[in-house]
């Protein structure tokens, strides 16, 4: 099992250097860069003034000889300074001229948005393996059409449009819930535990929308993993020995279930991470999403490339441990990576 990790880690090196490849490659397919954005602002901006930004910025060097100088950099975990006016480094803390120490953008939206994500994973699998084994279990009956509604309403319902509507209902008309940010303004002088509160308040929103639609498909993927190994002729021996059927669903079936769904899983992290973009835009949350989506309408590439390269990184991280859970669940597999 470890020689299997490690190879496995091993791999991904190469595979994120070819993702930020093509990343890198496609980014500069955009038109324009951060010199159009800066005469956008500043109409009376000449050729010349553009032009040393560009020497500045490398932008002038051919695109081949940019992406080896950032991959030179990336190497060493510098993503550089964002071409804003802040001049912030993207991915770690640095010190200034001066001494002080600023942080790095990355550093600031990573934890915000992993908090998000994971809250809605746990959210996913709290709620829909549940919805799906019941689905399974009562098929053709009225718990199961009412759920499979509830999942095709849950397709689909675009994600924007239902922020907005909640953000409508229970923030404006009827004030239950914070629309926007993670913090009250009189969040610091709050109470420990009120402030708790207060964040997991403005969370509500954020969440429920990150995990609406992979709450749908998940659930879906459990009933008919559940439907298919219900079938199986082990379960048919299973309750043929007089097991109750609680140990015949949950002891037998649902651990057999579960293998398809682990893989799913993995694959729903990047939509998690892609989603992020919507969700901390409408809710005016400081996470990665909302910070590529700034990034991008303003030519930002140390940023947007920053972003790029990490959520790749995580995406990847999680799909190692999709294949460890899956390993874990299936002992055919553990043999087999032994060996």
């Amino acid at each position: 099992m470890l020689n299997y990790l490690i190879k496995r880690v091993l791999w991904m090196i190469p595979l994120l250097v070819g993702i930020s490849l093509i990343s890198f490659f496609i980014m500069h397919l955009a038109p324009g860069d951060i010199t159009t954005s800066e005469a956008s602002f500043n109409p009376k901006a000449s050729e010349e003034s553009r032009q040393k930004l560009r020497e500045l910025y490398s932008l002038d060097k051919p695109i081949i000889v940019q992406y080896g100088l950032w991959l030179k950099r990336m190497a060493t975990l510098d993503f550089g300074t964002s071409f804003a006016s802040h001049q912030r480094p993207v991915f770690w803390q640095s010190k200034d001229k001066d001494g002080n120490l600023t942080l790095g953008m990355i550093q600031e939206a990573l934890p915000i948005t992993l908090l998000i994500n994971v809250l809605s994973l746990i959210f996913i699998i709290a709620i829909a393996l549940p919805l799906g084994v019941i689905s399974a279990l009562k098929q053709n009956q009225l718990a199961d059409r009412s759920i499979t509604l509830f999942v095709f309403i849950g397709f689909a319902i675009p994600g924007f449009w239902l922020a907005l509507m909640l953000m409508y209902w229970m923030g404006v008309q009827n004030a239950w819930l914070p629309i926007s940010g993670l913090q009250s303004i009189e969040h610091e002088n709050m109470g420990w535990l009120t402030q708790i509160l207060d964040t997991l308040k403005h969370l509500v929103l954020p969440v429920f929308i990150s995990a609406i639609t992979g709450l749908a498909g998940i659930s879906l993927f459990a009933r008919n993993g559940m439907l298919e190994v219900l079938n199986q002729d082990y379960i048919t021996t299973a309750r043929s020995k007089g097991l109750s059927e609680n140990r015949v669903v949950y002891g037998h079936a649902l651990r057999n279930a579960l293998l398809p769904l682990i893989t799913i899983l993995g694959l729903a992290i990047p939509g998690l991470i892609g989603g992020s973009v919507i969700t901390e835009s409408i809710f005016a949350i400081p996470g990665m999403g909302k910070l590529f989506y700034d990034a991008v309408l303003m030519r930002d590439f140390p940023v947007i490339m920053g972003i790029l390269t990490i959520g790749a990184a995580l995406t990847l991280v999680g799909n190692l441990f999709a294949d460890i859970a899956y390993a874990w669940a299936d002992p055919r597999v553990r043999r087999g990576v032994v060996k």
